[in-house]
């Protein structure tokens, strides 16, 4: 079976395998796409990093370190937004693959849709240095509105500001909440590289 992935897919790795000894490999393209399967029909298919269980869940272990931690590092600085949250949230929305888009047309690194792409000055949203440099400049703007409120800001992040205003909070969206659990996870997983 094969699965063709390209984006926040990779959460789906996890329906390949029948149980938590099943193999998954994975061949990137030409074109970019990443291609998932627990029975590779050709050559250029490698093997997946082992996995680590959370629950009934499973996630592909990351490094600690990836190609773009100079550029989290100085837009993170530049910004005045912790680069750890910064590659947690990264990590939490495409998994580090530049090339995602989510099916609600979130692009990039950071899942920027395209009118926050604009806003932010993204004119090319695949490209990882732009897409994280909006990213944060979206970040930014979210913490100095809810105050320096990293949950809120989060949520925005994910859900919109106007489900952060409605519900005068996190939204009660499993979701959303979700989301803020992971990225603090991640986020306590990165703050010693930084």
């Amino acid at each position: 079976m094969m699965l063709r992935l390209v984006g926040l897919g990779v959460v789906a790795i996890a329906l390949l395998a029948s149980d938590a000894n099943a193999e998954i490999y994975m061949y990137r393209s030409g074109d970019g796409t990443i291609h998932f399967s627990n029975a590779p029909s050709k050559r250029g298919f490698k093997r997946m990093p082992h996995r680590r269980s959370f629950g009934a869940r499973y996630i592909v272990d990351r490094p600690h370190h990836t190609a773009f931690d100079h550029i989290i590092t100085e837009t993170a600085k530049r910004e005045k937004v912790d680069p750890a949250l910064v590659k947690a949230v990264i990590r939490a929305e495409s998994g580090f693959v530049p090339t995602a888009r989510s099916p609600k047309g979130a692009l990039g690194l950071m899942q920027l849709m395209p009118a926050t792409a604009k806003m932010h000055k993204v004119w090319s949203a695949y490209d990882p240095g732009q897409n994280i440099e909006g990213g944060v400049k979206h970040l930014r703007l979210l913490l100095d509105r809810y105050k320096g409120n990293v949950r809120l800001a989060l949520a925005a992040y994910n859900a919109g500001g106007g489900a952060v205003a409605k519900y005068g909070g996190v939204p009660p969206y499993p979701e959303t909440i979700e989301y803020i659990q992971r990225v603090f996870r991640f986020r306590d997983h990165y703050r010693p590289q930084f």
